[in-house]
């Protein structure tokens, strides 16, 4: 998936934050330390930074979305955060988003932290961001994926 590709469907899978740029993308997806998993109805990208893989996107196709995509994507992405020495993997996600909390929190992870106004709403208020963490040293790899 091209950075162009990626940057459109954050724009349109977008709900109030704003979309990343081309440019932005294709400056992450080029870094050295980056992991990327794509597919053709989404994405994930975070980086790799000693031992903490942290996740900054997972993007689904919205007429894709609440199929099992984003939770295949995200099992994806830790496998291979794990395969290249990562040992937790790391997130922020908005604390009025109760779709992604559900996800992650289905897929393991544990709140750990909060940070206080870190968004900003369309409306202009804050959202305070949850950090989550999951462990992967235990990780084992699902049939199928």
């Amino acid at each position: 998936m091209t950075p162009e590709a990626m940057a459109s469907l954050h724009r349109r899978a977008s709900a109030g934050t704003r979309p990343w740029s081309a440019a932005e993308y294709a400056q992450l997806t080029t870094a050295k330390n980056r992991l990327l998993i794509t597919a053709e109805h989404g994405f994930v990208l975070g980086q790799l930074s000693a031992a903490d893989a942290e996740i900054f996107m997972i993007i689904v196709e919205p007429d894709h979305q609440r199929k099992g995509l984003g939770l295949n994507y995200l099992t994806r992405f830790e496998i291979k955060a794990h395969s290249a020495g990562g040992s937790r993997c790391l997130l922020e996600v908005a604390a009025s988003n109760h779709a992604a909390q559900a996800l992650y929190t289905r897929a393991g992870y544990t709140q750990v932290g909060t940070r206080k106004g870190y968004y900003k709403l369309p409306n202009g208020q804050p959202d305070d961001a949850w950090v989550m963490q999951k462990q992967l040293n235990t990780l084992k790899q699902p049939h199928g994926i």
